[in-house]
């Protein structure tokens, strides 16, 4: 059994068609076909059943693919690494963030890492904090970068910056004058919430946990799922939020928004890469640079 005969097996089985996986691995259709005969042949299995012009996998066929699939996964890792041992910092590194981070944090951070390494490929995704570390977890993604820490034991946390929570209400809403509230003020309305997962519902979950407060208490309106989309809720109508600074300075400053008088907690951006995982040299360099500041 060879990696490449692996590797034909496994594209012919997603593809469930042998024409389509020799255009995709630029071979020709007849060496695919042989090197299938030959996988089934050397170990007296078969893979796939022949169903008219179609092809289907056969329940050994099913059982082998995941299997397939992880040897072929390791091979890359391996590869990867030898790669990595070689030189500078190359290759593509992929980032899942937060979106408080991704959208007020990260990008001036991703440009000055491009102007240093050049010739690493940044791939980025946004989710909420729950996302991107699940991101890390299963291998999707090499780094996380969110808010608030994460419970999770496999990951390693790195702080990389700071944050500080803010309360606001629209000019509508009757907190707008800009009077001191009570932590019991805050059942006396109705609120915005970002997602279940989000980093910012979380701490305001612990920061109300902190002050005797059930989160359960709080009057919910609407739970929506970006920052964009609760600060428009705000502004048009009668109901409170508790959002990053960041995302909401430039409405603060437009008279769009209001921050009454409550004080809300700092919290802390964190890095997250898996423990158990190699760091390349992409990885270094990155982690080296957040933790500039």
């Amino acid at each position: 059994m060879t990696l490449e005969q692996l590797r034909i097996f496994v594209d012919v089985a997603e593809r469930l068609h042998v024409t389509r996986a020799a255009e995709h691995l630029h071979l020709t259709q007849s060496s695919v076909s042989a090197a299938l005969a030959a996988l089934e042949a050397r170990h007296g299995v078969k893979l796939f059943n022949r169903v008219g012009r179609g092809i289907e996998l056969t329940q050994a066929g099913a059982l082998f693919l995941p299997s397939a699939r992880a040897v072929l996964e390791k091979a890359g890792d391996a590869a990867r690494l030898l790669k990595d041992l070689s030189g500078a910092p190359s290759g593509t590194l992929s980032i899942h963030a937060s979106q408080t981070v991704a959208s007020y944090f990260l990008p001036s951070r991703l440009m000055r890492y491009h102007e240093i390494h050049p010739q690493v490929d940044l791939a980025i995704s946004v989710g909420n904090t729950r996302q991107a570390a699940d991101a890390v977890l299963c291998g999707a993604s090499d780094l996380a970068v969110v808010e608030g820490r994460v419970d999770e034991p496999a990951l390693l946390l790195t702080k990389v910056g700071e944050d500080r929570l803010v309360l606001v209400v629209g000019r509508r809403h009757r907190w707008a004058k800009g009077e001191g509230l009570m932590p019991s003020d805050l059942l006396d309305t109705d609120w915005i919430h970002r997602e279940d997962g989000s980093g910012t519902r979380a701490a305001l979950e612990e920061e109300l946990s902190r002050l005797g407060i059930a989160p359960s208490a709080l009057r919910v309106a609407l739970e929506l799922p970006s920052n964009e989309a609760v600060i428009a809720a705000v502004a048009a109508g009668t109901s409170a939020a508790v959002l990053s600074f960041r995302a909401v300075e430039a409405h603060l400053a437009q008279g769009r928004l209001v921050m009454p008088d409550f004080p809300m907690p700092s919290r802390l951006f964190f890095l997250a890469r898996h423990r158990e995982r190699h760091v390349t040299r992409a990885m270094r360099a990155m982690v080296d640079l957040m933790g500039e500041g």
